[in-house]
């Protein structure tokens, strides 16, 4: 077993250590379909083998080769380490610096087992969210992150330790992109390609920025998005007895059985993977378990009539679950279910994303490899039968929203019916969550704020619960406008039911959706706490990039953009420039995220909060212009709450300006301008 100073002292080469291969005991990524040429596969073995010395060459590149043909890229699992995987205490790290240490134990925690999805793949969650691209990298990295001195930067290029490089104490220490290709070239095919050469990697959000807290940051999104998909659709601000349906237990969408637990509702999960069901019911986050359609379908009947809270998984596809409820519908007249949505990896549909209805998931995990074009073909029909029970169930009263893994968009692709009649290309039949539901949140300038103690002490976590929950109840009694107070309200609430529901799988880590002005007053208070020694080490800020200005998506952050700027990237990428220079430790850009690979640019950061004087000054500094870059985007593309936000915010800080829009109040105009 390594110790952290070997793990930290370079890759081990002499000797080599044995090729153990893969862990039966572990899940792991489906096999990929790159279709590389004979020359392409001879660049793919000539890239990895960069990474070592010419006299280990022979021997090692037809172990990388057999990896490259049957599993679809060289992840090198001779060097992954032997080591007890997840985030130590920051004290026990090698280090020159505290950064360093802090991103140490940030990465860890991305491939801690029980957090990560397919850890021996450096998968931390969507099926493809990359930490590094092979273990040689994740060696580098931490062996630079222990050199690294406060007068260096380590460069990480999709994977790639680049490098460390001079710099100014007050520039980040690290500074991450993942997958940023030319835009002619961003296609799925070509990231297969270039993944599988080890010249890209899709980093998802905060699998590559190294900034995952585990599902427990899902958890809370789903749980805001629950509640207010409750108030605007069913009028209701107690969801007791009311049945949300859904489908995934992976590493994001795992977090929906627990969402609807904290709520008090009836969540109905379908995952087709036995062993990602299973690992939810060993971690309580599934109450019970089913592979019975009869069973689960007497279970949503029972808990609606009593009011019981349940989460309950149904082991087996989505598509038969949504067709069994039309079919109840049908037979008794019953509605069934109240809410719907699905957060299937969607966004890679033909690599392990989403297993249509007609294979086994051991049958659909082959065909993927064996037979593509198939698989494609029977795909793209159990999404447009999943569309069209949807279909039949809203028609009855269901409310179901798109949450931004790209379903509808997959579906459109595949044929369904999910075009909104007069609507533009972004728009669908269906909303997506950010246009009914988060969006109007964004817009406030809250959003998934996050910190992580690094002492990995639950002490530590208890305090800084204790810490932002008198800040939250300050700001109310200081006074702020209702919206405002309700969703302070909200995260109150949250702080203290994530406590009780054991929401920590991995690092000691908190999230909850605060504004501005509470982003900022956390963070001094915990700064505060470690310099008076309240805390055992330092904390780390971070966001998900998922969040207010972090992320250019026209399918969902930004899909309530509707000035025609939803596919332009300049808020994220000025958001991933104006952090590294306002203060943050690290900061990261990333092609992908959530609904895809081209899909989407976000960005995202992480600040170390380590008790000094300037720890606090750049946390005001970043934090100020993080929320408000992106408030104030919304706001000139005629977001009218952005609008108050921001001007708010101004009045708040004298040194901000924002250029405001002026609204166009008789459309008329336009249209006698434009019969010229």
């Amino acid at each position: 077993m390594s110790s952290l100073r070997e793990l930290c002292s370079g890759l081990p080469l002499r000797p080599l250590p044995p090729n153990r291969g893969r862990d039966s005991r572990m899940p792991h990524a489906p096999v990929r379909t790159p279709h590389l040429t004979p020359e392409d596969e001879k660049v793919a073995l000539r890239n990895a083998l960069r990474y070592l010395p010419p006299d280990l060459h022979s021997t090692l590149a037809p172990e990388f080769a057999n990896e490259l043909r049957e599993f679809g890229h060289i992840y090198m699992y001779r060097f992954c380490p032997q080591i007890n995987m997840r985030a130590y205490p920051i004290s026990e790290y090698p280090s020159r610096t505290k950064a360093g240490a802090a991103i140490m134990h940030m990465i860890m925690n991305n491939l801690d087992p029980h957090v990560a999805q397919f850890p021996q793949e450096l998968v931390t969650y969507g099926g493809n969210g990359q930490v590094f691209s092979n273990w040689a990298q994740f060696w580098l990295a931490m062996y630079y992150l222990s050199e690294m001195t406060e007068e260096q930067t380590l460069v990480m290029c999709s994977g790639h330790p680049q490098g460390l490089f001079p710099s100014p104490p007050n520039a980040p220490r690290l500074v991450i992109t993942n997958g940023m290709v030319i835009p002619n070239y961003s296609s799925r095919d070509e990231y297969e390609k270039m993944f599988a050469m080890g010249v890209t990697m899709y980093g998802q959000m905060t699998a590559g920025s190294y900034c995952y807290i585990g599902p427990q940051g899902i958890v809370h999104g789903t749980v805001l998005t629950v509640l207010n998909a409750g108030r605007r659709y069913l009028g209701l601000d107690d969801l007791s007895g009311k049945v949300f349906v859904t489908s995934g237990l992976g590493g994001m969408s795992g977090a929906q059985a627990k969402a609807a637990a904290i709520i008090g509702c009836v969540g109905v999960i379908a995952e087709v993977d036995e062993g990602a069901l299973k690992k939810r019911h060993q971690q309580g986050w599934l109450m019970q378990i089913t592979n019975s359609l009869d069973q689960c379908v007497a279970q949503i009947r029972a808990a609606r009539q009593r009011k019981t809270t349940l989460s309950l998984g149904y082991h087996g596809n989505v598509v038969d679950l949504w067709e069994r409820l039309v079919q109840e519908n049908e037979q008794t007249g019953e509605l069934l279910v109240d809410l719907g949505s699905d957060q299937t990896s969607c966004h890679n549909p033909f690599s392990g994303g989403y297993y249509p209805a007609q294979l086994t998931f051991e049958a659909a995990n082959q065909m993927m490899h064996t037979d593509p074009t198939r698989f494609r073909k029977l795909v793209q029909d159990s999404l447009r039968r999943q569309v069209k029970a949807i279909d039949k169930l809203s028609e009855k009263g269901m409310f179901f929203w798109d949450y931004g893994n790209a379903f509808l968009l997959e579906a459109k692709r595949a044929g369904a019916d999910v075009e909104k009649a007069g609507g533009g290309k972004m728009e669908f039949k269906f909303p997506s969550y950010v246009q009914h539901i988060m969006g109007d949140i964004f817009s406030l300038g809250f959003g998934p704020f996050r910190w992580v103690c690094t002492s990995a002490d639950p002490a530590d976590l208890a305090a800084t619960d204790a810490i932002a929950t008198l800040v939250l109840e300050d700001i109310i009694i200081d006074g702020t406008s209702n919206s405002v107070k309700q969703q302070y309200f909200d995260n109150i609430r949250w702080i203290r039911q994530a406590a009780q529901h054991n929401m920590v799988v991995g690092s000691q880590a908190r999230i909850l959706y605060s504004d501005q002005r509470g982003r900022m007053a956390i963070a001094v208070a915990i700064n505060q706490a470690v310099a008076a020694g309240k805390l055992k080490a330092p904390v780390v800020i971070s966001r998900d990039h998922h969040d207010v200005s972090g992320t250019d998506s026209p399918y969902r952050e930004t899909s309530n953009i509707d000035d025609g700027s939803a596919f332009c990237a300049d808020m994220a990428v000025q958001n991933f420039v104006g952090d590294s220079f306002r203060g943050a430790t690290w900061v990261a850009l990333h092609n992908g995220g959530g609904v895809g690979w081209g899909e989407v640019i976000n960005g995202g950061f992480g600040l170390l909060l380590d008790g000094t004087p300037g720890a606090e000054e750049r946390a005001k500094m970043m934090l100020n212009w993080d929320v408000s870059n992106g408030v104030a985007r919304r706001c000139w593309s005629g977001s009218r709450k952005a609008y108050e936000t921001i001007c708010r915010t101004m009045k708040a800080h004298s040194a901000l300006r924002v250029t405001l829009p002026h609204s166009v109040e008789d459309e008329g105009i336009l249209d006698k301008a434009l019969r010229k």
